[in-house]
């Protein structure tokens, strides 16, 4: 397996960058989860966008979803070379924004069963419902031989520690230094993000979902108080594989 940070800034991009979206390849399967503001510009500097299979959803956040309708636009004007509806999956508990994921047979929207697996290509993915201001889904990504554990947004759940139990790569939403409290606003902080990746005995630990204030390089060194494995922020382009 292949994960390629796309887009990785909490609430809005940066200059000349992105909010949340990765991107999943394994078997030249390519799968994008959560399309956030300005993906589909730093997408392209990675892959042909009519090489994307699906689309994962984590939740109806415009931090993880407003270049969906680009990607729609996308997909409309070239459906004569495309020759295919991109599959995109989200949740259904918001049914009006599950709706617009589908647009004019360019994307057709598929509603996952956060109780059950989900199989796309070589993936299978699990959920688990997360704390947020709105409903949210983490992401076990497993394929024959890795995994990667995407949290989405949520503040500090125990229920992440099973969750990302052995996980080759935890992305975590680490919205906070280790002195805030991101309970009320649905993010978690670094002392936290390391606790899960400590107990759950993860491999290697990508914070994202990055503050815009501060020194986001102080958010290692938080961290590294309470986990001993591998620590990296992640930027666009960051390229993780498994071995």
């Amino acid at each position: 397996m292949k994960v390629t940070v796309i887009g990785y800034w909490g609430g809005y991009p940066e200059k000349g960058e992105a909010t949340s979206c990765y991107l999943f390849q394994e078997k030249n399967f390519s799968l994008l989860v959560d399309c956030g503001s300005g993906a589909l510009a730093s997408l392209q500097n990675y892959i042909d966008l009519k090489s994307i299979n699906c689309v994962v959803i984590s939740h109806y956040h415009h931090d993880h979803i407003a270049d969906i309708g680009v990607l729609q636009y996308y997909k409309i004007i070239n459906a004569a070379n495309d020759g295919y509806a991109l599959p995109i999956y989200g949740h259904g508990l918001d049914q009006e924004k599950f709706k617009a994921l589908s647009n004019k047979q360019a994307t057709i929207g598929y509603e996952y069963n956060p109780n059950e697996e989900l199989n796309l290509g070589p993936f299978t993915i699990r959920f688990l419902k997360t704390k947020h201001p709105v409903d949210c889904f983490a992401m076990r990504i497993e394929t024959a031989d890795s995994t990667v554990v995407y949290t989405a947004d949520s503040s500090y759940m125990e229920e992440f520690i099973p969750f990302s139990k052995d996980a080759d790569l935890l992305i975590c939403d680490c919205n906070m230094y280790e002195n805030q409290d991101g309970t009320n606003a649905g993010h978690m902080n670094s002392k936290e993000v390391a606790t899960i990746a400590q107990h759950s005995n993860v491999e290697q630990l990508l914070l994202s979902h990055l503050p815009h204030s501060g020194n986001t390089n102080h958010l290692i060194d938080e961290a590294q108080k309470y986990y001993n494995g591998p620590i990296q922020t992640a930027y666009t382009g960051f390229e993780w594989k498994s071995i």
